[in-house]
C-alpha cells in the first residue's frame, strides 16, 4: 500500500493572465479549482498511472469540505483528520510566457489533540511493505522536526518512507540518527545546495550535484532523485548515479511536475520495477505534468508516449 501524507493541503486556484503587474490591477481568466497539496498530487499521479494509494492529511472549514469533495472527485481514497482551523487556498497564475507566479497561504494552526490523532493514524500505516510519502510544507503548530519524528517512527515500524520537503524540515530529517532518515528524497537543485550551505548561483556542475547526491547516501538514504527542471534530473542510489535530460514538451503548467516524479518513483518501487525503469517513468510523468493544464496529473497514454523519448546515462 502507498500512503501519501499532506499535512498542509490547499485548494489550488489556477488562473491565466497576459502579464503580472505588481501594485496594479491584474485580470485573470481560465480559472480552475483543484485539490492541492504535494501528497494529494502524488496520489492523483499514482491513480493516473494505474496504481492505488490512500491520501491522508488535515482538512478544516468550508474550504476543507470542498477539498475533500475534490479529492473524492479525483477518485482518490482519502483518510483525513478534520480540524478546527480552515484549509488554506493558494493562487497560481500562469502568464503568457508560461511563467508561474504562486501566492501561497501559510495554512491553519494544528492543535495538540489533532496532531495526536494524525500520529495514531500514520502509525497504523507503518508496516513492512507499505510506502509512506511525506510531502510538502508544515502547517502552524507543528515543529520543524515533525518529518524527522515521522521518518523515525515509520521506518522503525518497517515502512519505506519517501520525503519531499524543504528548508529546516528537510535538514532535520536528513540529519536523523542512523536508521531514522527517509529512504527516498526528491530535492530540487536549490534545496540540495541549501542543505550543503552552497549558494545557488548557477555555477554547480552536474558532477558537483551528483557528488552531493551521493554524499547523502551515506546518511542511510537509498535514493536521491534530484529534479532540475529544464536541465533534467539526477538519480543516485547504491547501484550508481544516472543523469536524464529533460524531455521537450509544450509547457502548459509546471505545477505538480515534481509531485509527478515522486508519484512515479513510489509506484515503480511498489511494483518492483528495475531502477532505470523507475527513473524513466519518473521523467516521463514529470514531463507529462508540464504538458497538462493546472494541477491535473498526466494521462497514462501521454506518459507512455513520452517514455519512448527518455534517455538515461550512467555517470557514476
Amino acid at each position: 500500500m502507498i500512503v501519501t501524507v499532506t499535512l498542509n493541503p490547499a485548494l489550488d486556484k489556477t488562473a491565466s493572465a497576459d502579464t503580472i503587474k505588481p501594485r496594479a490591477l491584474n485580470r485573470l481568466r481560465n480559472i480552475r479549482l483543484d485539490a492541492g497539496g504535494k501528497g494529494i498530487n502524488v496520489s492523483a499521479v499514482i491513480r493516473s498511472l494505474g496504481g492505488h494509494s490512500v491520501a491522508a492529511g488535515f482538512a478544516g472549514g468550508g474550504a476543507g469540505d470542498e477539498l475533500l469533495a475534490l479529492v473524492a472527485g479525483k477518485g482518490l481514497e482519502a483518510d483525513f483528520v478534520r480540524i478546527a482551523g480552515v484549509t488554506r487556498t493558494n493562487l497560481k497564475v500562469v502568464d503568457s510566457g508560461r511563467g508561474l507566479t504562486e501566492l501561497n497561504e501559510p495554512g491553519p494552526q494544528i492543535g495538540a489533540e489533532e496532531w495526536q490523532e494524525m500520529e495514531r493514524k500514520l502509525s497504523g500505516y507503518g508496516k513492512p511493505g507499505n510506502i509512506v510519502a511525506l510531502c510538502g510544507s508544515l502547517p502552524g503548530g507543528l515543529g520543524a522536526d515533525t518529518y524527522q519524528k515521522l521518518c523515525a517512527m515509520l521506518r522503525g515500524q518497517g515502512a519505506t518512507v519517501f520525503l519531499d520537503a524543504d528548508g529546516e524540515a528537510l535538514k532535520l530529517a536528513l540529519d536523523s540518527p542512523p536508521g531514522g532518515a527517509p529512504d527516498c528524497i526528491k530535492p530540487n537543485r536549490h534545496e540540495l545546495l541549501q542543505y550543503f550551505g552552497i549558494a545557488d548561483d548557477g555555477s554547480a556542475s552536474d558532477a558537483t550535484l551528483a557528488g552531493l547526491c551521493r554524499a547523502l547516501l551515506d546518511k542511510g538514504i537509498k535514493l536521491v532523485a534530484l529534479s532540475m527542471g529544464e536541465n533534467g534530473a539526477i538519480f543516485a542510489s547504491e547501484n550508481g548515479t544516472w543523469k536524464s535530460p529533460a524531455l521537450v514538451v509544450e509547457v502548459r503548467s509546471t505545477v505538480g511536475a515534481g509531485d509527478s516524479m515522486t508519484g512515479a518513483l513510489a509506484l515503480g518501487f511498489m511494483q518492483g520495477l528495475p531502477e532505470e525503469q523507475r527513473f524513466a517513468l519518473a521523467m516521463a510523468a514529470s514531463a507529462g505534468a508540464c504538458a497538462t493544464e493546472g494541477t491535473n496529473p498526466p494521462e497514462r497514454a501521454l506518459v507512455d508516449a513520452l517514455l519512448r523519448s527518455v534517455s538515461m546515462k550512467k555517470i557514476g
